[in-house]
Order: structure tokens, then sequence, then C-alpha cells
């Protein structure tokens, strides 16, 4: 990078926290509450993401210095055209990895970069297949982690993930929540 920036992540996920520290890029953590995440509902799957990451970077604008570079991101999960959110109860979160059990899904993942002077945004997709899950492996999943904060009611990394995903084309680091490769790659060459 050729301009030393104070970095801030506009969000409270820790996995997001985790993997930009895995940078080794000094940040530090700045959330807003009530930041819009609406979409037009006209918009195509693939492009939510990033518009949504794009609204939470305008709502930051004013707050960040000559030297800050602000990080935005969203993610979401889509099955066969349609955008698979956090679930509202473990019902729901029961309902969606039933959904995706013995499929092949895509995780997006919006990130915009902010600075007083540019902004610049992209999105990483990465294709996801699950095995065929059985009732007890996603009741257990369900009733023994938190998947209500995630997107299509799973972690990549946590049990589920590791029983489950048979397959994946693109960035692992990408499902969790942030393609840090991608970004770092941005960084280098936009900043």
């Amino acid at each position: 990078m050729k301009k030393k920036y104070n970095f801030i992540l506009a969000s409270n996920s820790p996995r997001r926290k985790e993997l930009l520290a895995g940078l080794d890029i000094p940040f530090e953590v700045k959330v807003l509450d009530g930041v819009d995440e609406s979409f037009p509902h006209n918009l195509e799957a693939e492009k939510v993401s990033e518009y949504i990451s794009v609204e939470k970077a305008a709502a930051y604008r004013d707050r960040i210095g000559d030297d800050d570079l602000l990080i935005t991101a969203d993610t979401v999960v889509i099955l066969d055209g349609e955008i698979m959110g956090k679930p509202r109860d473990e019902h729901d979160a029961k309902l969606m990895l039933s959904r995706l059990s013995g499929h092949t899904h895509l995780v997006t993942t919006g990130v915009c970069l902010t600075t007083t002077h540019r902004q610049h945004h992209f999105s990483v997709s990465t294709k996801v297949t699950f095995k065929q899950l059985s009732e007890s492996e996603i009741n257990y999943y369900v009733e023994h982690y938190k998947p209500m904060d995630k997107a299509g009611a799973y972690g990549i990394q946590e049990w589920i993930g590791y029983i489950g995903v048979t397959g994946i084309e693109g960035s692992y680091f990408n499902v969790m929540g942030l393609p840090v490769q991608r970004i770092y790659q941005e960084l280098s060459e936009n900043f």
C-alpha cells in the first residue's frame, strides 16, 4: 500500500475480525447501530451483498477522517437464485439447512473499501456443496452451535462444515465472511 491508513472494520462479526487480523494489518472496529441492510427486490441475487456493503459504507462516510480506510462487508447465501438470510429462529435454521442439504449453493461476499477521497467495491463468490445431511445432524448443529447470526444458518468453520461440506470451489475464507486474499490484493493495487 502506498499510504499508511488507519483501518476501520465496520463489523462486529468475530469471524471477520479474526480474518482481517490474519492479514497483519492493524485495525479498529467501529459499528453503528441500525444500519439499513435492505436492497431493491429486483436486484440480481449475486449483486445484493456488494450493494449492501456500499450502503453500509454510506452510513459511515461522515464519520471517517482523511487517514482512515473503512472496510464494510456483507455475505449472502444463494440457493437456486434465492437469497437465504440469517434464520429467524431454530425452526427456520433447520429448514435452511434441510434446503442446503445435498445441494451446491453460492456464497457471495461484497466488500467496500472507502476513504474520504475514493471508494472501491467488489464481490467474491464461492460454490459450496453439502452432503445429504440427516435430520439428527441438522438438529445437533442447531442445538449445539449458534447459527442464528449466520447467512444460510451455518458457519463452514464449525462442526457442520467439518462433517457436511463435500466440496468447495473458490475461497474458503469468503465463505467464513471475508475474502481476505482479494482484500489484500485490492488494497495493494488500489490504495
